[in-house]
């Protein structure tokens, strides 16, 4: 766990390269032929909060072309296109010698005070250490209490809580990025009998498309999270899920939808 927490960590630490916005970023050592695209979330993120520093992510919309290669560094281009006293806008390009990776558009914003009122579904208790699960590429604290990988058809909704060791909370928008990549594709496939987020790349091939996270509140990751996901639609090769990020008192700090490639291989 702590290496690979420490690998995420050096990851989120973008250096300065020869441009004025531009950022190169190490990959994580995960073994595989490709990056996890939840890496390059979490990268878009900091590339912007290291272009724009006196502002906070609101919004980051992702576009991926083409997979990385986890051999060489990403290179993070950023265009502000506006940047005013209370939001900004960026253009971001990850960038490979092959070509352009992904692309993200952000917007940015000064918080500013006002009336304060959410709609959201009751948090319901936090599962005890029973309910502890294993999931690969997240180096902290998981729980559920059900799984993402079923036998039989189940409702395509998913409920994890997760708590990152201690850490500044200017990192916590980019580990909630980085989070709410992983599940979503699973959390469609529990409406499909006998198959699971464990038969990648046998039963089906997937690979996420377009990714979009809100951030609505400031908050910490080393404190309890719910991510509360729902995946309405699975048809025409892709699945659509969407989530909400919530801390442990019910107040809602984030949501996210996503786009996924989901092809199955009979």
């Amino acid at each position: 766990m702590t290496d690979l927490w420490s690998d995420l960590l050096t990851c989120l630490e973008l250096n300065p390269t020869e441009g004025d916005l531009d950022f190169e970023g190490a990959n994580q050592h995960l073994g595989y032929h490709r990056l996890f695209g939840g890496q390059l979330l979490g990268q878009f993120v900091r590339a912007a909060s290291l272009a724009c520093p006196a502002k906070a992510v609101k919004s980051v919309h992702a576009l991926f072309a083409r997979a990385g290669r986890p051999d060489e560094p990403v290179r993070y281009e950023v265009t502000v296109h506006h940047q005013g006293g209370t939001f900004a806008t960026l253009a971001i390009v990850a960038r490979q010698s092959p070509g352009v990776m992904a692309t993200a558009s952000v917007s940015m914003h000064v918080p500013e005070g006002g009336p304060n009122h959410q709609t959201a579904l009751p948090v319901p208790v936090l599962p005890g250490e029973e309910h502890s699960v294993d999931l690969d590429l997240l180096p902290w604290d998981t729980r559920a209490i059900t799984g993402l990988d079923t036998p039989k058809r189940e409702t395509p909704e998913y409920e994890l809580w997760m708590r990152t060791p201690a850490v500044h909370p200017e990192l916590a928008p980019a580990l909630t990025a980085y989070a709410t990549d992983l599940s979503l594709i699973g959390t469609a496939l529990r409406q499909v009998e006998g198959v699971g987020q464990q038969d990648a790349n046998t039963a089906f091939t997937s690979a996420v498309t377009a990714h979009t996270v809100r951030f609505h509140r400031p908050f910490r990751t080393d404190s309890w999270l719910l991510l509360r996901q729902h995946s309405p639609l699975l048809a025409h090769g892709r699945c659509y899920g969407r989530g909400d990020v919530l801390t442990e008192e019910g107040s809602l700090v984030a949501s996210y939808a996503q786009e996924a490639l989901l092809r199955f291989r009979n």
